[in-house]
């Protein structure tokens, strides 16, 4: 089974609080985005893998690892290399905690990272989201989207979203989430994600200020984009700005382009813009 994980970008993203488990309380609208996205192919026991030759041409030599009791294997492609144990890879974690709760079989899992770590996009979260739900059909657990989305939550704070994959208003630290209609008629959205930056998520957290804002994030998406420019926030871009000046000259130079609205994405480090046609 072959899927393609796809990113997420969030159109205003408000720190309220920070709370006594110390998370922090937010809001923000998630909206998928399929224009970047990894490959994930995941086989059960001794089946031939679709992929596997491709990536050994493409990228030479891969990241893999097997479980400690044999019933996970886990390759890993990625063009800068994998500098992390791929049985820590979200997807692996997903492996690992449905078989905690369920007799799974033995799976061998294949991921192309082509989407940007560290971007503010929710590559990870996706492969997460993706790899519950084919490892569920796989095994023929049945799982409802919001059995998905409950095991989704304990991976990361964005993974329910990728269960859903239409735009949601997120809540909590981000996996309380509820439909949201959101309708941006002809505008056109494009991601850039600038080369060479990689944002800490705990980095980003460390230095915000959390604020109830005047207005509601739901309000302000109700208003005409036009305004956005000047109500829709994200209340990291002041201390990312702040360590990565190069970032916030870029957003400039994207207005200067004639964006209608730009934005940084999560925690950084990419960025998002709306045009008109």
């Amino acid at each position: 089974m072959i899927t393609h994980p796809n990113v997420k970008v969030n159109l205003g993203l408000n720190v309220l609080r920070k709370r006594p488990d110390g998370y922090h309380d937010l809001e923000t609208l998630f909206v998928p985005c399929f224009g970047l996205t990894d490959t994930l192919e995941i086989i059960t026991g001794d089946d031939y893998s679709r992929t596997i030759a491709g990536l050994q041409a493409k990228y030479g030599a891969l990241a893999q690892a097997i479980s400690p009791d044999g019933k996970l294997m886990i390759t890993i492609a990625r063009r800068e290399g994998v500098d992390w144990d791929p049985l820590k890879d979200l997807t692996a974690k997903a492996y690992f905690m449905l078989a905690d709760d369920y007799k799974l079989p033995p799976m061998k899992i294949f991921l192309e990272k082509t989407n940007p770590v560290g971007a503010g996009l929710g590559g990870g979260s996706a492969d997460a989201a993706f790899a519950l739900r084919m490892i569920s059909e796989l095994a023929e657990l049945g799982l409802t989207d919001a059995e998905l989305a409950s095991y989704a939550a304990r991976l990361g704070s964005d993974c329910a979203f990728f269960i859903y994959n239409v735009p949601m208003m997120g809540s909590g630290r981000g996996e309380i989430l509820e439909p949201f209609p959101l309708d941006l008629g002809d505008l056109r959205l494009e991601v850039i994600v600038p080369e060479g930056i990689s944002v800490s998520t705990a980095d980003a957290y460390r230095g915000v200020v959390p604020r109830i804002p005047a207005k509601p994030l739901a309000r302000v998406l109700k208003q005409d984009p036009a305004t956005w420019k000047e109500d829709l926030k994200n209340d990291f871009e002041e201390t990312v700005f702040e360590k990565y000046p190069e970032l916030a000259k870029i957003k400039a130079q994207i207005y200067l382009r004639g964006a209608l609205y730009c934005a940084m994405s999560g925690s950084g480090s990419s960025l998002y813009a709306l045009f008109r046609p």
